[in-house]
């Protein structure tokens, strides 16, 4: 891969949590000349690829560009103009209070645990922070890909339409295209509620329940999606684009999507444990569906595939009565 330069001018980036997708964009960030600085908690990583002048994820070995440096020592990351935290949403209390951040950009799809709350609503609760110094970053996106150079598009968002327009000139360049957005929580919505109906996909074709039936939950999962975001206060629209129905598609039908994975091994049976330890990185909608219920219970929003996938991870479900509870509830209007 060679390094393309990027839209706007270098700047000092840093990323906080250097799984797969954080390595990912890291390397991205470097490759179009940024000056990138990933951290990760264990040390024993950083160090062999500092000695090596490599490092490995999710199968992956890349080279470490000259301008992009690991650290164990989240210290170290404290002169970014821009943070990009790429943390397991569960991680995000522990981690995030000890950061030392000018401007950070969301890039994780989950609810933070304890709260329920989505990461920027935790930042600006709990760290009390300016919205405009926050900003997300969402749609469909595999890691594989970003590494590989094929073409993306996500969306960057923010209250502040100045700062989502940095970020997008920030990380835009050949192979990635940063649409913007000033509905931040509608694009974080988006990239969580997705990864529960997702799960239900991975069962139903796990089932062999055929396209109708995967194009069906997709699309009331959609609806699904789109009913709770807005009474959350998203905008409609934001649902039916990239962040939305773009990452929603592409999660409810790729293998390569974790939680579509856990759907598939459900659907035959597994148990929970064992489809966790056997995916070696984290399943965002394993931990957001009883979060994502609550909050649809609490906004009185019928959530019915959130529900049954619920009842499924809690073992109270075997596969085949999940898709009866679906098929068997009263008729109405789809508007």
């Amino acid at each position: 891969m060679t390094t393309q330069s990027p839209s706007g001018p270098s700047r000092r980036i840093a990323v906080i949590g250097m799984g797969a997708w954080g390595s990912a964009l890291a390397l991205h960030c470097a490759r179009a000349g940024h000056s990138v600085v990933g951290w990760n908690r264990d040390k024993a990583l950083v160090e062999r690829a500092q000695s090596s002048g490599e490092f490995q994820f999710s199968g992956t070995t890349c080279a470490l560009p000259s301008n992009l440096t690991l650290t164990h020592q989240l210290q170290d990351t404290a002169n970014a103009e821009m943070t990009i935290i790429a943390l397991p949403a569960r991680a995000w209390a522990e981690v995030v209070p000890h950061v030392a951040a000018r401007v950070i950009v969301s890039a994780t799809k989950g609810l933070e645990k304890e709260s329920g709350l989505t990461p920027l609503s935790y930042a600006a609760e709990k760290l009390k922070v300016a919205r405009d110094t926050l900003a997300v970053i969402s749609g469909p996106s595999f890691a594989s890909d970003l590494i590989a150079g094929h073409p993306i598009s996500i969306v960057a968002s923010s209250t502040s339409e100045a700062l989502a327009q940095e970020v997008a000139t920030t990380l835009s360049n050949e192979s990635l295209r940063v649409y913007t957005s000033t509905d931040p929580l509608g694009v974080e919505l988006g990239g969580i509620l997705k990864n529960v109906i997702a799960i239900a996909a991975g069962v139903s074709d796990s089932l062999e329940y055929g396209p109708s039936a995967r194009a069906a939950l997709i699309t009331r999962g959609l609806a699904e999606m789109a009913a709770l975001a807005t009474a959350m206060g998203a905008n409609f629209k934001t649902l039916s684009g990239l962040s939305g129905l773009g990452d929603l598609l592409m999660t409810a039908t790729e293998n390569q999507s974790r939680n579509r994975a856990v759907g598939l091994q459900l659907g035959k049976g597994a148990k929970l444990e064992s489809v966790i330890a056997s995916l070696g990185s984290t399943a965002e909608g394993v931990s957001s569906a009883p979060l994502v219920q609550r909050v649809a219970q609490e906004k009185g929003v019928e959530v019915p595939i959130t529900d049954q996938v619920v009842r499924l991870l809690r073992g109270e479900v075997i596969p085949s009565e999940l898709t009866k509870a679906l098929m068997c509830r009263p008729l109405r209007r789809e508007f």
